[in-house]
């Protein structure tokens, strides 16, 4: 409720109107507080040997980001299963994500080791989808399961597109 929010923030409800017309108002300037974040992100791979490190070091940025943004993005979920408006909305978002992190591994698909022939375009819609799973679960994981979480999608996207290196002496 407004009431519980102004609360929160330690403002009178007479204050949030000050600011905010609606809730919907306020979670739509959080959105696009988080999607500013994320647009900021340098979301290059860094030139670095240790790719499965790069890759996870940009995984734990971008949620780092996110994370501030937990409960606006539980409200969002909420809202836009009754706002026609805001599912309209929440799918242009989506996409916009989709394709950063399609940007992002085509980015890393030329890079060497990469294996020929990565479907970019599907691994990006995959992924984006468990990373805004991941997002939405956030809130109940301890520091401990949402890093162990990363490491897997860490493990995922450099396994999808990285060839393993055959092991010294020749055995594979």
């Amino acid at each position: 409720s407004i009431e519980e929010i102004a609360s929160r923030a330690q403002l009178a409800v007479g204050g949030f109107y000050q600011h905010y017309r609606s809730k919907r108002q306020l979670l739509l300037a959080l959105m696009d507080q988080l999607l500013e974040g994320l647009e900021r992100l340098d979301l290059r791979p860094p030139a670095t040997a240790d790719r499965r490190g790069g890759i996870r070091n940009l995984l734990r940025g971008a949620f780092a980001q996110d994370l501030r943004f937990l409960g606006a993005y539980r409200a969002w979920q909420e809202a836009v299963r009754a706002d026609p408006e805001l599912a309209r909305l929440h799918e242009r978002v989506h996409r916009w994500t989709t394709e950063r992190v399609m940007t992002v591994f085509g980015l890393l698909a030329r890079m060497p080791g990469a294996r020929r022939q990565v479907d970019i375009a599907g691994l990006a819609r995959v992924m984006d989808t468990m990373f805004w799973s991941l997002l939405a679960d956030a809130s109940r994981l301890s520091d401990a399961e949402l890093g162990r979480r990363i490491d897997a999608l860490t493990h995922l996207i450099y396994h999808a597109i990285f060839a393993d290196r055959p092991a010294k002496g020749g055995a594979s």
